[in-house]
C-alpha cells in the first residue's frame, strides 16, 4: 500500500535530469519551441508582436480552466461542464452589473454560481457514486440551459456603473504591457503548482488518483477531496468567464461551446493521465499553448481552420502514445 501511495505521489529519488527526460510536459514543450521556431521562418506575420500578443492572450483562457481540469483527471474523474459553466457564470455576472449593481456583487454572484455548480458535481459524484461523466454532461446542459434563461437568450454588452472596470480587468494590461488574463494565468498556475507539490491536499489528490481504495484505507478523505476538486474545476471556470467578460465586452450564450474539449485536451496532451494519478499545472499551461500555438498556423500557413479538430485529436494520440511507451518502459 505505501508503495502504491509513494507512486502515485511521484518518484522523487529520480535526478531531476532523468525526470525531466520522462516527462511529458517537456517534450511538449519542445514541440512548442520548434513550431514556434518554424513559423517564424515560414511565415512573416507569426513572430510580430500583435501575434504573439494575440497568442497568449488567447490561450489563457483555455489555460486557466485546464489547471482546474488537471486536479479532477488526477483524481481519475472527468469535468464535461466547464463550458457551460464558463457560460452561466459570464451571464450572471453580466446580468448583475447590467442590473445596476457594482462590479464586486458582479464577480461574486458570479463565483458563486461557479462553485454551486461544481459542489452540485462534486456531491453527486462523491457522496451519491454517479459517473463523472455522467454527472458533468448534464450538468454541461443544465447550466447553458440556465443561461439563456437569466438573459432570455439576448447579447449583454452593458455593464452598469462599473462597465470600464470589467473591460480592464479582463482587456488591460497593468504590468509592463503584459495582458491582464496571463498575469491571472501565471499567479494561478503558481498557486495550484504550489498546491500540488507542497501541501497534503496535493497529497492526497495524487493518492485518490494512485489508487483510491488504499487511499481511503490510509485515512484519505477521500469523498471531501473529491467535492473540493469539483468545487475548484468550476471556479477556474468562473474565474475564466470573468476575465473573459471583460476582454470580450459583451457576453452571448454561445460562450464557451465546445470548450470543455479544448480544456481536456490541454491537460491530457500536458501529461495528465486520464485513469489517474498523474498530472502537473505546468503541462496543463503547456498542452493550452500547443493547442493555441496550431489553431494560430493554420491561418497563417494558409491551411483550412476545418483542419484544427485533426490536428489537435493527432496531438491527444501522440501524447497517449507516448505515456503508454513511457509506462511501458517503467515496467520492464
Amino acid at each position: 500500500m505505501a508503495i502504491t501511495l509513494d507512486r502515485a505521489v511521484g518518484q522523487r529519488d529520480r535526478g531531476w535530469l532523468s525526470f525531466l527526460f520522462a516527462s511529458q510536459a517537456f517534450w511538449v514543450l519542445i514541440a512548442v519551441i520548434l513550431a514556434c521556431l518554424f513559423l517564424s521562418v515560414a511565415t512573416d506575420s507569426f513572430a510580430t508582436a500583435k501575434n504573439l500578443y494575440n497568442i497568449t492572450r488567447n490561450f489563457t483562457f483555455v489555460a486557466i480552466i485546464a489547471l482546474g481540469m488537471t486536479l479532477v483527471i488526477i483524481t481519475g474523474g472527468i469535468d464535461l461542464s466547464v463550458g457551460s459553466v464558463l457560460c452561466l457564470s459570464s451571464m450572471v455576472l453580466a446580468v448583475v452589473m447590467h442590473a445596476g449593481y457594482g462590479i464586486e456583487v458582479g464577480i461574486a454572484a458570479s463565483i458563486g454560481t461557479a462553485l454551486l455548480a461544481g459542489a452540485f458535481n462534486g456531491v453527486m459524484i462523491a457522496y451519491l457514486g454517479f459517473p463523472p461523466f455522467v454527472i458533468t454532461l448534464g450538468m454541461l446542459s443544465i447550466a447553458r440551459s440556465l443561461a439563456m434563461v437569466a438573459s432570455n437568450n439576448t447579447v449583454v454588452f452593458e455593464f452598469g456603473p462599473d462597465h470600464d472596470a470589467l473591460l480592464a480587468l479582463g482587456g488591460g494590461a497593468w504590468f509592463f504591457g503584459i495582458a491582464n488574463p496571463v498575469l491571472y494565468m501565471i499567479v494561478l498556475a503558481l498557486v495550484t503548482g504550489f498546491v500540488l507539490r507542497w501541501t497534503k491536499f496535493g497529497r492526497y489528490v495524487f493518492a485518490i488518483g494512485g489508487n483510491e481504495h488504499a487511499a481511503r484505507l490510509t485515512g484519505v478523505p477521500v469523498r471531501r477531496i473529491k467535492v473540493i476538486v469539483y468545487m475548484i474545476s468550476a471556479l477556474a471556470a468562473g474565474i475564466a468567464g470573468i476575465v473573459q467578460t471583460g476582454w470580450l465586452g459583451a457576453v452571448t450564450t454561445n460562450i464557451g461551446a465546445g470548450m470543455e474539449l479544448q480544456v481536456i485536451a490541454a491537460a491530457v496532451i500536458g501529461g495528465a493521465n486520464l485513469a489517474g494519478g498523474v498530472g502537473t499545472a505546468s503541462g496543463a499551461l503547456i498542452g493550452a499553448a500547443l493547442i493555441e500555438v496550431i489553431r494560430n498556423s493554420l491561418g497563417l500557413l494558409g491551411i483550412n481552420a476545418f483542419w484544427q479538430g485533426a490536428f489537435i485529436g493527432g496531438a491527444i494520440v501522440l501524447a497517449v502514445l507516448f505515456d503508454r511507451i513511457r509506462n511501458f518502459r517503467q515496467s520492464e
